[in-house]
């Protein structure tokens, strides 16, 4: 009697770990980053830290006074998702997205690593479906309508769109100025085709203790925002976490202070911090 209670806690303990493996993607990209110690997917360098450091010398090194200090290489998280959608003629597209798991935001083109903007508010605010009827309306209209022209937009009657409109003032997606709704973002872009150009090699790289970098945004909230703003024919059809290669360069200042700057190792350029980019 014994053995059997001993076999069903067994098969308990199994079928529980392999449940929480397979439904905790947290735990798996956890499992990924800390201890995983074979390969991982990321996109091809282009270019090296030194050249970055030649390219931009004067930029960074105004005077004799400041110097570089050694360089770091570090790997971002990103979703890279085959998905399947429909244009606005009704024709089935299929391509892939790459999505941050750091700002939370899609790459438009990996040539200029162009983004959107918006999405991440939106995951933070646990945006619906419902929210992005009125988001993606705002969107394709410059980001402001009045309440006449949304609800002419979206062939609705003001007594069921006001809840709504409400519901995401009080998210902090939208506000309500001079009469108008207007997206709370600022230079939004979220009126995007669901698919990224990118021409880029992925390489496999052995493991050998690489700084991966932790994803601030999981796997299911990027997936919940994309089914959420890209409408009922828009499906993912897979989902492989790979790594941007992402250079860190500090430069030792005349009074001891360190200025760090971050560089795309794919096209060479500057990744400017989220709190400067929104303001310019």
């Amino acid at each position: 009697m014994r053995l059997l209670y001993t076999i069903l806690a067994l098969s308990a303990v199994i079928l529980g770990s392999w449940w929480i493996w397979n439904t905790n993607h947290e735990l798996r990209n956890f499992v990924s980053e800390y201890v995983d110690n074979g390969e991982f997917l990321t996109i091809q360098a282009r270019y090296t830290a030194d050249q970055i450091m030649t390219e931009h010398r004067n930029e960074l090194l105004p005077d004799k006074e400041h110097s570089f200090q050694e360089s770091e290489l570090k790997f971002h998280p990103y979703l890279l998702m085959e998905v399947k959608y429909c244009k606005g003629d009704k024709k089935s597209c299929e391509g892939v997205l790459l999505w941050s798991q750091i700002d939370g935001e899609m790459v438009i083109n990996t040539d200029n690593w162009e983004k959107t903007h918006g999405f991440e508010d939106a995951i933070k605010a646990e945006a619906t479906k419902t929210d992005f009827t009125i988001l993606n309306a705002l969107a394709k209209n410059g980001g402001r309508l009045s309440k006449d022209q949304l609800i002419k937009e979206l062939q609705m009657e003001a007594n069921l769109l006001d809840p709504w409109i409400e519901n995401l003032r009080k998210k902090h997606l939208i506000v309500l100025k001079g009469g108008n709704l207007q997206l709370h973002f600022h230079n939004p872009k979220i009126a995007v085709v669901p698919q990224t150009q990118i021409t880029e090699w992925l390489v496999t790289k052995p493991y050998n203790h690489a700084q991966k970098v932790s994803g601030k945004y999981s796997r299911n909230q990027i997936e919940a925002i994309a089914y959420a703003a890209f409408g009922e024919d828009f499906t993912i059809r897979d989902v492989t976490q790979i790594y941007l290669p992402v250079y860190g360069i500090e430069v030792s200042n005349p009074d001891g202070s360190r200025l760090s700057t971050f560089w795309n190792a794919l096209n060479g350029k500057r990744i400017t911090p989220k709190y400067l980019a929104d303001t310019k």
